[in-house]
């Protein structure tokens, strides 16, 4: 079986570097890709209220016959519940859901600047949850090195984990050196750069990293796919991935990163391809509506 590497936390907590996303994953799907993917060797799922499918990701755990503890579990609180004691609950409502007792990682989805207030209170809950071992580890998403400096400044608790758009197209170097500077593991979401469209947010005509030709290059050197030169890319880089599929192939192929290495040149070359354009929204523009979405109880 393919051995992914190992990554360590800063609070000395291990996860696997390789996670399976399953962002945009409709609940209908998620059981089954799901169970692929742990069939398949992945030992680390990504998910988060916002996704509704925290229950179906239970489900295929528990279905998967894996011991608990071999199966890194991490989750998101969404905006709408920020706050401590809303966060608190939200804690509850997703390990109800997971069917967990306890969570190996729990971050915050958004830094939400226009009520930063209740993002501290929120992590503050994370802090509490840390310290009575609800949640092995602690961590956010999209945040800005802005964003991460308001935060330090306000807690104890240095995240573990800033979970990020990043690919190469789109490789937030400010952010990467951010999170380095405070010890804090960037972690890549939309990690090949295929979900990079979103319904009302910028256009659809931009291109797709699996067909750049330099990509392609690099992978046809080594006789594998663009994906699988992507997610070698980060992981040689020091990065954590979350790639997401629903397809068997796929799931497989993006697993099968362990048995090539870039070259120092090669790595550049990809790093060259950054054009500092993001595909998702951008973390610092008030969503009220899409933020006030409401996350059901467990």
């Amino acid at each position: 079986m393919t051995t992914i590497p190992t990554l360590t936390l800063n609070n000395g907590v291990t996860m696997p570097a390789l996670g399976f996303g399953v962002f945009q994953s409709k609940p209908d799907e998620t059981v089954t890709a799901v169970a692929t993917a742990l069939d398949t060797g992945y030992r680390h799922v990504d998910t988060a209220a916002a996704y509704g499918n925290e229950r179906e990701v239970g489900q295929a755990i528990r279905e998967s016959g894996l011991p608990r503890d071999d199966v890194f579990v991490e989750t998101k609180v969404w905006v709408s519940d920020y706050g401590y004691d809303q966060t608190l609950h939200a804690f509850d409502k997703a390990t109800g859901k997971l069917g967990v007792d306890r969570l190996d990682l729990l971050i915050l989805h958004q830094p939400a600047p226009d009520r930063f207030d209740l993002t501290v209170g929120a992590y503050r809950a994370l802090e509490k949850l840390l310290a009575d071992g609800g949640v092995r580890a602690i961590g956010v998403s999209n945040f800005m090195p802005h964003h991460l400096e308001s935060l330090l400044e306000q807690v104890e608790v240095v995240p573990a984990v800033n979970q990020v758009e990043l690919h190469p197209y789109f490789s937030q170097p400010a952010v990467q050196a951010a999170d380095e500077q405070h010890g804090v593991l960037t972690q890549a979401w939309s990690p090949i750069g295929g979900i990079t469209f979103y319904p009302g947010w910028g256009d659809d005509t931009r291109r797709s990293t699996l067909d750049d030709p330099t990509i392609g290059g690099i992978a046809a050197a080594h006789g594998v796919t663009p994906a699988q030169v992507m997610l070698r890319w980060h992981l040689q880089q020091g990065r954590s991935a979350i790639p997401k599929s629903v397809t068997p192939s796929r799931i497989a192929e993006n697993f099968d990163v362990a048995s090539f290495d870039l070259t120092a040149d090669e790595l550049a070359a990809i790093d060259a391809l950054d054009t500092g354009v993001r595909g998702g929204p951008d973390p610092d523009v008030p969503r009220p509506e899409f933020f006030a979405r409401e996350i059901p109880e467990a």
